[in-house]
């Protein structure tokens, strides 16, 4: 079997990850506690990835990212960038996808927590940025473990967006859901089921360790 394209799935989900929670994290403080009329707009950019179909997505993000493109050309021509069939390209366009999911778990927690204490920390002379990082992130824990499982657990199932922008390299963007559907297609299916059960026993136990820890399961265990 190629573990490979195990490898470069988790690697993925991982880069993703971390870079969706620095992102997320300002983004859902703002939109907890912002009252601008330009909210519902960036809650609804935010949120599309979760009825858009992924091909849709993939689709402009191939578009976008295309030397044919203008944007696409400048960052190659400028910067050595080529988004399109790249590593780079499958995280950057990962992370948009993914965005919802880490993004509304922390928004959720934040806006979940009570005003006083946010002002308590700011009577004796915390920052905003020290109040988020010192006083409400550690009371959204279960809300921050949930986000990054979340969308570190979507973007190891992604298939469409990643097809699209990434196409089938070996090596290179060539990741576990890819290589299911080319195993299916060439009725593979023992190398398939391989590939699956991989997936699905590690997603299982990830997402059952997120509900131990948030239903407090786990420290009564340990007791």
């Amino acid at each position: 079997m190629d573990w490979n394209p195990l490898i470069l799935t988790f690697k993925l989900a991982l880069f993703t990850t971390v870079l969706l929670l620095i992102i997320s994290i300002p983004l859902a403080y703002w939109l907890a506690y912002s009252k601008s009329r330009s909210k519902p707009v960036v809650e609804a950019i935010v949120s599309m990835p979760l009825v858009l179909p992924p091909t849709v997505l993939g689709f402009y993000f191939l578009i976008a990212f295309s030397p044919n493109n203008s944007f696409g050309n400048w960052l190659e021509q400028w910067f050595g960038i080529q988004l399109v069939f790249s590593f780079t390209g499958l995280v950057i366009a990962s992370i948009i996808y993914s965005l919802p999911f880490m993004v509304h778990p922390i928004q959720s927690g934040l806006s979940g927590i009570s005003p006083s204490l946010k002002e308590a920390a700011y009577v004796i002379g915390k920052s905003r940025w020290e109040t988020l990082i010192k006083v409400l992130l550690p009371n959204v824990k279960p809300s921050l473990l949930t986000g990054i499982v979340l969308a570190f657990a979507h973007t190891v199932g992604e298939f469409g967006v990643i097809l699209m922008i990434g196409g089938s390299i070996p090596g290179k963007t060539k990741v576990a859901s890819i290589m299911i559907y080319e195993e299916v297609e060439a009725l593979n299916y023992g190398s398939a089921n391989f590939y699956s059960g991989i997936l699905l026993l590690i997603t299982f136990a990830i997402l059952l360790v997120v509900y131990l820890v948030n239903g407090g399961y786990l420290k009564r265990f340990l007791k």
